[in-house]
């Protein structure tokens, strides 16, 4: 079971709480758990990756284990410790302006 950790604003969409559980076949990668994030609340589609291209949005981050997995490809294993429940998965919301 993964746990994966949302912005407010993406909770609020979902009517999810802070934290999610998701089931993922096989070694859980950051494409495998926005596919069963998307699959478990249709409303976050294009919210958090681009929905055409799969890219993650701008000013969306990826962190777990205290390292920002951002710009990781896709379908690189997570963590031992996000993979085992231990951890979670975060989606954070970047903060830009001046």
């Amino acid at each position: 079971m993964i746990r994966l950790i949302l912005p407010v604003h993406l909770r609020n969409l979902a009517g999810a709480g802070r934290e999610v559980e998701l089931q993922i076949d096989g070694a859980p990668t950051q494409r495998s758990v926005l596919d069963a994030l998307e699959a478990s609340y249709p409303m976050l589609r294009g919210t958090i990756r681009d929905a055409a291209t799969q890219r993650r949005r701008p000013l969306v981050r990826f962190f777990a284990c205290e390292q920002d997995l951002s710009h990781d490809s896709p379908d690189a294993p997570l963590p031992e410790a996000v993979a085992a429940g231990k951890e979670p998965f975060w989606v954070v919301g970047a903060m830009a302006g001046g």
